[in-house]
């Protein structure tokens, strides 16, 4: 049951290039505000995961859910870089570094 929940979010996100929640939206996690400043870039980043050079938000996403407990607050893309806010069981949020092209994790804080 968990596992289809993880793969009805993941189709979520693949589809959507931003998604946010409400505290991912006061934070500058996805929301419009933010699209409307960086709407460039994020054409940008779009055309770059189309053409194989940049992992999508939603691969990114998924590589942050592999084997990682809570669920996803927001994401957003970062330069060459994406940034997941997570919250874990016991309440505790971070925020997931990933490189956008590699996807490799590059840190939490």
């Amino acid at each position: 049951m968990i596992r289809a929940h993880s793969l009805l979010l993941a189709l979520l996100i693949a589809a959507t290039p931003v998604v946010a929640s409400a505290e991912g939206a006061r934070s500058g996690f996805g929301g419009v505000a933010s699209g409307q400043i960086d709407g460039g870039r994020r054409d940008k980043d779009r055309e770059e995961a189309e053409n194989g050079r940049r992992l999508s938000l939603g691969e990114v996403v998924r590589i942050v859910q592999s084997g990682r407990e809570g669920r996803m607050l927001g994401v957003r893309p970062s330069g060459d870089t994406a940034v997941v806010r997570w919250e874990y069981p016991n309440g505790r949020i971070a925020d997931i570094t990933v490189d956008a092209r590699s996807g490799r994790i590059i840190g939490e804080r």
